[in-house]
């Protein structure tokens, strides 16, 4: 067999940079969401609406993405879609009605939604070359952007400068970190020939029109799904907790998804090791059981130093549960890679994007604190799902 002419390092480490990319766009959304519920005068249901557009956005691009992906190349899309990303970022600012506030959300979303999907497909193709596990490392690097994006943007408004001027600076960073790093990600002819080498065993690569409806697919986008939303609640709705009902300071309301990214980060960084020592059921069933818990202590503790710890084991715990679950997608034997990813992708992102507005309605009819809780009951049906999948097989 003979070698693909790929330096795995490189490409590795120009993977870790666009993972860096969307992590830190996705995040600077988060300190810029109490200006823009004040700016438009929304209550937690009308903001939790609003929130949808940016799910839909996303939601509705990832499909598409996979397509894209097959016809033009992972580089291509990822560059395309942070162009995307880092222009509607600074204009979310610059919109004074719900209308208009609810397209631009949508643009942004589908930004976010198609660089998701494109880094993940592109970061599988290089664990499968590099042979051995990496996906932790790559959203590592994801949630270091998240610290970053958060908490960046909150100390450049400190510092004086204005709140657009603040994201537009973020938006150029996104893009010069893009193009400084392209033409190291693979093309797309060698994508496709390790997609070939290392995913699709022969005679069981083609005509399947029901991938997506495979069982393993759908079991593992329906946990990605509720992890993932885990994480929405972080960055939509954390900010908007300490402000209500903590008394943080708007601008230092950043922190508690600044405290979460960090234990994600540092967790996810380390996490490559991790896998390679324990089984995947020890991440899953540990990591949804120690979120669990940091989701009961910001809810109930009475002090800030303990609710930003729940936000620290929030962060722990659903660390490495997602890469674990990309890597299975990117090794099932019935369905490519192609297919598998983008599927499971968007079930999962559904719940990062979308599901925020689900607990805004919540949070509209009973409490923002009622509706983390039922972020962590969903955790906790993750461990015991995955058991269950460990016992049947």
């Amino acid at each position: 067999m003979n070698a693909l002419p790929v330096n795995t390092t490189k490409a590795r480490f120009a993977t870790q940079a666009i993972f860096l990319v969307c992590g830190l766009g996705i995040s600077s959304w988060a300190p810029m969401v109490p200006y823009v519920k004040d700016q438009l005068g929304l209550n937690e249901s009308s903001m939790g609406l609003l929130l949808l557009f940016l799910g839909a956005g996303a939601i509705l691009m990832m499909p598409l993405t996979g397509w894209l992906l097959s016809r033009l190349g992972s580089r291509r899309v990822i560059l395309g879609s942070t162009v995307v990303m880092a222009t509607a970022l600074p204009l979310l600012l610059l919109m004074n009605s719900p209308i208009t506030m609810a397209l631009m959300l949508f643009i942004f979303g589908s930004g976010v939604g198609s660089i998701d999907v494109a880094m993940n497909a592109h970061g599988v193709q290089v664990q499968n070359l590099s042979d051995k596990p990496i996906m932790s490392s790559l959203h590592g690097l994801f949630s270091v952007g998240g610290l970053l994006g958060s908490l960046g943007l909150g100390f450049l408004i400190r510092s004086g400068l204005a709140p657009l001027w603040a994201a537009v600076a973020i938006s150029c960073l996104l893009v010069v970190l893009v193009l400084s790093q392209y033409k190291v990600l693979l093309d797309a002819v060698t994508e496709q020939q390790v997609m070939a080498r290392f995913t699709s065993p022969p005679g069981e690569t083609s005509g399947s029109k029901v991938s997506w409806l495979h069982g393993q697919v759908i079991f593992l986008g329906a946990l990605c799904f509720a992890t993932f939303l885990s994480e929405g609640a972080m960055l939509d709705w954390s900010a908007i907790f300490l402000r209500d009902t903590r008394g943080v300071d708007e601008s230092l309301s950043g922190i508690g998804y600044a405290a979460f990214s960090v234990a994600m980060a540092v967790m996810r960084l380390l996490g490559d090791r991790i896998v390679s020592r324990i089984s995947s059921a020890t991440v899953v069933i540990g990591g949804s059981l120690i979120g669990v818990a940091g989701f009961g202590l910001l809810i109930f503790s009475p002090w800030l130093i303990l609710t930003l710890m729940g936000f620290v084991l929030v962060g722990i715990g659903a660390a490495n549960i997602v890469p674990v679950f990309f890597s299975e997608g990117g090794r099932l034997r019935e369905v490519p890679s192609s297919v598998a990813i983008p599927a499971i992708t968007t079930m999962g992102y559904a719940g990062q994007l979308a599901g925020p507005a689900i607990l805004g309605f919540l949070a509209q009819h009973t409490s923002l604190s009622a509706a983390f809780g039922f972020t962590g009951l969903l955790l906790l049906g993750v461990a015991i799902a995955y058991a269950l999948k460990g016992n049947r097989t």
